[in-house]
């Protein structure tokens, strides 16, 4: 069940003059990826195929994932009434799939596939909670702010079934490291890239990986406060299985802020050069 219905929020509150036209391609963007979660959920359930709880759990995730992406894009056609949502979703569909045709996870365990899973949700939800902060406009801090917490018990669904499939695979700390890092650098390949491309730029511009992954990425990182790299990291110790908390935790967070800021200058410009 829905903890919340797009038709509660207060569309009719929608000020355009607190709207950051930096962040509108960011909501853009989000709103295609959200709703591909349709996709995603067919994936995981072909994966688990012989877990029924968790396959009522993939459908049940993937409604609310729609219902971030309709949210996101009402709000989007708000703040820019030249823009077609459904129109930017059906050219984010053409430019960017996933192979669906699997039986087995690509991270070599079930573990390793909510692993990455929950880093997923470790970034949308610091990442809401980020644009919800950075944004003035009432309506989507609002929309946000819901997002940012279904995005965080989406977490804790898989890291519950994370923990499930532990008992018998029996990965240690390490090996989870190795995955949870590995999927955190993911955050570079083609699904945002796409989604910049297929919501921001023309239907005749070609495509250039380049260009629109700095074009989102110079965005996207600059909304991130040390708090939110604060969460993002025990949220990560978590999954792998350390301590979230004390005088590793707080170095960590100091070094990936740090990091995060490092590459959101390295994006700027890229983007300046492209």
């Amino acid at each position: 069940m829905k903890h919340w219905r797009i038709e509660q929020m207060d569309w009719d509150g929608f000020d355009p003059s607190l709207v950051n036209p930096e962040i509108i391609p960011l909501v853009k963007a989000a709103s295609v990826v959200e709703r591909n979660g349709v996709d995603y959920a067919a994936y995981l359930k072909n994966v688990f195929a012989d877990d029924p709880d968790f396959r009522q759990a993939a459908d049940r995730w993937a409604h609310e994932e729609v219902q971030h992406g309709d949210a996101l894009g009402r709000w989007a056609m708000l703040a820019d009434p030249s823009w077609d949502y459904m129109h930017a979703f059906e050219r984010y569909r053409d430019s960017y799939r996933l192979d669906l045709d699997v039986d087995t996870s690509i991270r070599g365990s079930r573990t390793g596939e909510l692993i990455a899973r929950c880093m997923v949700e470790t970034g949308t939800s610091s990442f809401y909670t980020a644009l919800a902060d950075a944004t003035q406009e009432p309506v989507l801090k609002a929309v946000c702010k819901q997002i940012a917490a279904d995005e965080y018990r989406h977490f804790k669904l898989f890291y519950d079934h994370m923990h499930r499939y532990l008992e018998r695979e029996k990965l240690g700390v390490w090996q989870r490291a190795r995955i949870a890092i590995g999927r955190v650098g993911e955050s570079e390949d083609d699904e945002l890239a796409s989604a910049y491309h297929t919501t921001n730029e023309a239907p005749g511009q070609p495509y250039d990986h380049r260009r629109c992954i700095a074009a989102y990425m110079s965005r996207a990182l600059k909304v991130y406060q040390p708090r939110h790299t604060n969460r993002v990291t025990g949220m990560i110790l978590k999954t792998i299985g350390w301590t979230p908390h004390g005088r590793l935790h707080a170095v960590i967070a100091r070094v990936f802020y740090w990091l995060l800021k490092l590459q959101q200058k390295r994006f700027a410009r890229m983007a300046e050069a492209t």
